[in-house]
């Protein structure tokens, strides 16, 4: 199967979601961006990592980390292997001297970990394409965070928009609505233009 390695570009409060962060992370050696809307413990240890700060006590995946390496476990990789309801899916591939196992995790601890122990991100370029935009430099940010919701494809933001009639944010959805329905009208008017 073929893979696309990623990096992890930055994070920053989400846009899109109410008390949430969104984590992106970069194609490495290419131009497309995913953003992943994560949880705000799982931003502040993603946080904390790439900033370098050392905690008085260990976080979590800290404690994680630490144990893998004192039983000899090795994280090898992180592979986001699936994207599904708006929603990304991810495997964590360990090995020891003599075993190697694939853990399923969420993606937000699947990359805090990757960080900590500098473990190569993989996806696939399917979802590459499917969740990931291409950064127009030239654009000037939009008001209320629009130029962040016409950046994302229209799965994403579909995704986006079930999680927030999910809780009850129905002004944002209808936002995201229109930014969907002026994407499918573009992409009808494109595929009219090329017959």
């Amino acid at each position: 199967m073929e893979r696309v390695e990623l990096k992890v570009l930055g994070i920053t409060y989400s846009q899109v979601q109410a008390g949430a962060y969104a984590l992106v992370l970069s194609e490495v050696g290419g131009l497309y961006r995913i953003p992943i809307v994560v949880g705000i413990a799982e931003a502040q240890s993603i946080a904390v990592r790439l900033e370098n700060i050392i905690p008085p006590r260990p976080m979590p995946h800290d404690l994680f980390v630490s144990l893998a390496h004192g039983f000899g476990i090795t994280l090898d990789e992180v592979f986001i292997y699936k994207f599904e309801d708006g929603i990304f899916l991810s495997e964590l591939h360990f090995s020891s001297e003599d075993r190697q196992i694939s853990l399923d995790s969420r993606t937000s601890d699947a990359i805090a970990l990757a960080l900590r122990t500098d473990a190569p991100i993989f996806t696939t370029p399917e979802i590459l394409h499917k969740t990931g935009f291409i950064e127009n430099k030239k654009e000037g940010g939009g008001k209320g965070g629009k130029k962040g919701l016409d950046d994302c494809t229209i799965d994403v933001l579909e995704g986006m928009m079930k999680e927030c009639v999910e809780r009850e944010e129905y002004e944002r959805a209808a936002e995201i609505k229109k930014v969907i329905t002026r994407k499918r009208d573009e992409q009808k008017m494109e595929r009219e233009n090329n017959v």
